[in-house]
């Protein structure tokens, strides 16, 4: 294995529940779902600006205008690396790995992300609204590959969400389904395949 690619959201990054209301876990359970809401999927394929997906959200949630946007600030704002993945992309990237990101993410959360350290350690990056497409379409997954020269059989692929796992499968890049939940028990069985 040569190249390992990241998955973002609960995988690199997340926000610490602990740091969370209950009204602001409640308004954004919807990205747990299996299936994204059609609002935030086009809002991360970068075919929704966030004004739009501001309505859109302020009309299925029942919400005032300046609860949406305090809600989305916070959003932002809260998110932050996952200490024991951003501890095992040092030690990839020491070892030699190529390391990529592979991403559904929307141009004020990737904005906000790429200031961190831990972003400075990938090789190339795959982000969905710059792209206009969004995982689990296949599409995504050849842009990466064929953007950066990647042989399939010697990429493994790392997110949180099984049916982005199972496309990326479907072109010959090896999966790891990620525990969001746990994230120090994914990052042992990296670095025993890995490291």
């Amino acid at each position: 294995m040569k190249n390992i690619v990241f998955d973002l959201g609960g995988v690199v990054f997340a926000r610490n529940p602990q740091r969370c209301t209950p009204e602001f876990i409640d308004f954004f359970a919807f990205v747990r779902d299996p299936q994204m809401p059609l609002f935030w999927e086009e809002y991360d394929r970068g075919t929704w600006s966030l004004e739009r997906t501001k309505e859109e959200m302020c009309r299925i949630k029942g919400c005032t205008r300046e609860a949406c946007d305090r809600f989305v600030e916070q959003a932002i704002a809260l998110q932050e690396a996952i200490e024991p993945t951003e501890r095992l992309i040092a030690d990839l990237k020491a070892a030699g790995y190529r390391l990529y990101v592979l991403s559904n993410m929307s141009r004020e959360f990737i904005d906000f992300l790429r200031r961190f350290p831990v972003y400075g350690l990938f090789d190339g990056e795959v982000v969905s609204c710059e792209e206009h497409t969004v995982k689990p379409e296949p599409q995504i997954y050849r842009i990466l590959l064929e953007r950066y020269g990647l042989d399939p059989a010697q990429t493994l692929f790392v997110d949180d969400r099984p049916c982005n796992i199972a496309a990326a499968e479907e072109l010959g890049i090896r999966g790891q389904l990620f525990d969001a939940h746990h994230p120090e028990t994914t990052c042992r069985t990296l670095r025993g395949m890995l490291l």
